[in-house]
């Protein structure tokens, strides 16, 4: 997949799972954070930071859930200026209102733990997972690669607005903003009271180092690009820095080792995404022998599934690597979808995805208050009745 069409399918995935959730839920207006600019924390057009704050009460008063919002990478200037004009660059492109569901949920049915919480979605519009910071700003295409200083700013608003006292916090993020929580986690841990309770969740952010179905890195040259663009490097974890290239350390098989600060992964083990855009990208199926098959898992043949059931070895040998304490939580089904905490289907409704009879709320939740551990690997597919996977449109976007 070219550049170009890897940003687009983002768009196309963002739009849906926006309507996705606007179905339902509450709508929280958006709050900028106009003394950012003066920080040259900004957008990658130069625009303000935002976010959206929904205020907690009663028990969950002083807890914190904040949220980081996905939607892919830029990796060069040209994939960088197509971002620029959308609300993943700009938040002058933003809607003004989204609406809370899911793990945003203000229902006590759909939202059991964190329902009361003060709960925050973070808006991404820099294209590095909140990591870059480059000072020169070329006077012909003005792009701003500053999601580091992005990232910092929206901290400390929210830590005047009460953050600071928190009892209770929960870094959390979807895909590119699962990365964000995996990449910022130990930081976030570190901006809160000593006493307080501070975990990390990912959710469809544990992306793999994967050869593609030709043999080619192609996401390793990505991620490459994408920290050498929006200078990256100094703003990653130096444990991994000073062992590796520092694109290497945009994956977590290559961070999570030396994250301090509990963490869950929550993936599906044939993460839609990773198989479209990782296993095979445009580039790699020039006939679109995949193209059915990567577009929807039923259409998969005999040969392609052995394919991604070699992909599901791949990905569950990295996790299985990184968890060696009680501390660390794990959801892997064997769904094809991307992102399971968002959509209230999926996060808990009547027939949401279950691993060994629980939810993905309810495992999340009794790993953060210290009800039970919860590291469960599901079957591989067909075998999970659970699953809601996704049949993506056929669209050249893909």
């Amino acid at each position: 997949m070219a550049d170009g069409s890897l940003y687009a399918w983002w768009c196309c995935a963002v739009a849906c799972a926006l309507a996705l959730v606007a179905a339902d839920g509450l709508l929280v207006d958006i709050t900028y954070v106009e003394s950012a600019v003066a920080k040259g924390a900004v957008c990658l057009d130069g625009s303000a930071p935002a976010y959206h704050l929904a205020r907690g009460s009663g028990s969950g008063e002083n807890s914190w859930l904040v949220h980081f919002e996905g939607g892919g990478w830029c990796n060069n200037v040209t994939t960088c200026l197509q971002r620029k004009g959308t609300r993943l660059g700009s938040s002058k492109e933003m809607v003004t209102q989204i609406a809370f569901s899911g793990i945003l949920s203000d229902t006590p049915d759909g939202n059991p733990d964190f329902y009361s919480w003060n709960k925050v979605k973070v808006r991404y519009c820099d294209g590095s997972s909140f990591t870059g910071d480059v000072e020169e700003v070329d006077p012909t295409k003005k792009l701003h690669y500053r999601g580091a200083r992005i990232w910092r700013a929206v901290m400390e608003d929210l830590l005047a607005k009460g953050m600071d006292k928190a009892e209770n916090a929960l870094i959390s993020g979807c895909s590119a903003g699962g990365l964000t929580s995996i990449l910022h986690c130990d930081r976030f841990h570190d901006l809160l009271p000593p006493a307080a309770r501070v975990k990390c969740l990912s959710d469809a952010g544990f992306f793999i180092n994967e050869k593609d179905v030709a043999g080619v890195g192609y996401i390793a040259a990505f991620f490459n690009d994408v920290v050498t663009t929006h200078g990256s490097a100094k703003n990653l974890p130096p444990s991994c820095t000073s062992m590796l290239p520092p694109g290497m350390c945009f994956f977590p098989q290559n961070e999570v080792k030396q994250i301090q600060t509990p963490l869950f992964i929550l993936n599906a083990a044939y993460d839609s995404w990773q198989v479209r855009n990782i296993l095979v990208p445009g580039v790699a199926d020039p006939h679109g022998q995949w193209h059915s098959c990567k577009h929807d898992i039923g259409q998969c043949s005999a040969s392609q599934l052995r394919v991604l059931q070699g992909f599901r070895g791949d990905f569950l040998k990295e996790v299985s690597e990184q968890w060696n304490s009680d501390s660390r939580g794990l959801f892997i089904n064997s769904c094809f979808v991307h992102c399971q905490s968002e959509s209230q289907e999926l996060w808990l409704s009547s027939d949401s995805p279950m691993l060994g009879n629980t939810t993905i709320a309810n495992a999340v939740g009794d790993w953060f208050f210290n009800r039970s551990s919860f590291q469960k690997i599901d079957c591989p597919y067909p075998c999970d009745s659970t699953c809601h996977n996704r049949i993506y449109e056929d669209s050249s976007q893909a």
